[in-house]
């Protein structure tokens, strides 16, 4: 009797090799391993997965790699916020978060989640043609603390939020604090981010003419501005596959939403 001919281990440099051309370029494909030390791709993702327990995974988009020194100071501000917290239970119901910019469009097809349907296991796949986003838009400036919307307003077509357009409507959120919410009109603090026109010179003039602080907001930390992962998805994802037409139209629509919002979600 005789043994039929199979496969036999790889050698510990072949083996060795592998992890080598791994750890040197990560986006290597099996059959680039495979072709480069001569091994079938099977014994590769062996190798790979089985003897060093390596897996391939989709690389985390973020808007920027921070330094150590920016992670330190997201850290030391986000400590200091709840140690604030602590001291005054009250401190956010005086804060007012806003002056993001987000783009309204006329037409936002709406996600894959949103068309889903329910089929028997004979139905024919459904199917839905691409629609583009629309270029009719119109940006939506907003300002809320925990009690609901404070102030919003749309920016006027063609025009650019720079400091002086920024100082404006800053001017219109102090009058609307003060007839919307006259229990903090004199101790509301701003939370905004850190975009070049809301940290223009003028603007910190004015801010401190007005007595008014300015909650901290380290750079590139959206975890801390609630416009980007609370009102703007949640405002959006009602507008998608809805054609509105007209800016009229979207500007009532948009309206309409941020009015249907209960004060509980704030």
């Amino acid at each position: 009797m005789e043994d039929e001919p199979h496969a036999e281990r790889p050698s510990p440099s072949k083996t060795d090799d592998a992890v080598e051309r791994v750890r040197s370029d990560r986006q290597l494909t099996l059959r680039m391993i495979s072709s480069e030390i001569n091994l079938n791709r099977f014994t590769v993702h062996q190798i790979l997965t089985q003897d060093f327990d390596m897996r391939k995974v989709c690389v985390k988009m973020v808007p920027k790699n921070l330094t150590t020194e920016q992670k330190a100071n997201r850290r030391d501000v986000c400590l200091d916020l709840l140690d604030h917290l602590e001291r005054e239970p009250e401190f956010f119901s005086h804060v007012i978060t806003g002056d993001d910019e987000s783009w309204i469009l006329e037409y936002d097809p709406e996600t894959k989640c949103q068309i889903w349907e329910w089929h028997t296991a004979n139905s024919p796949c459904p199917k839905k043609a691409r629609m583009s986003k629309s270029k009719i838009k119109s940006m939506l400036i907003c300002f809320f603390d925990s009690q609901g919307i404070v102030h919003k307003e749309f920016v006027p077509l063609g025009q650019t939020v720079t400091q002086t357009f920024y100082w404006e409507v800053l001017e219109r959120l102090t009058k609307r604090v003060a007839r919307v919410r006259p229990g903090i009109a004199r101790t509301w603090m701003l939370h905004h981010d850190n975009a070049p026109c809301h940290t223009a010179v003028s603007i910190n003039e004015y801010l401190a003419e007005k007595s008014i602080p300015v909650v901290p907001q380290p750079p590139y930390l959206p975890d801390l501005s609630p416009c980007d992962f609370f009102l703007f998805p949640r405002l959006k994802n009602h507008l998608k596959g809805c054609h509105f037409g007209t800016l009229d139209n979207i500007q009532k629509s948009v309206t309409s939403e941020l009015k249907g919002i209960p004060a509980e979600a704030f």
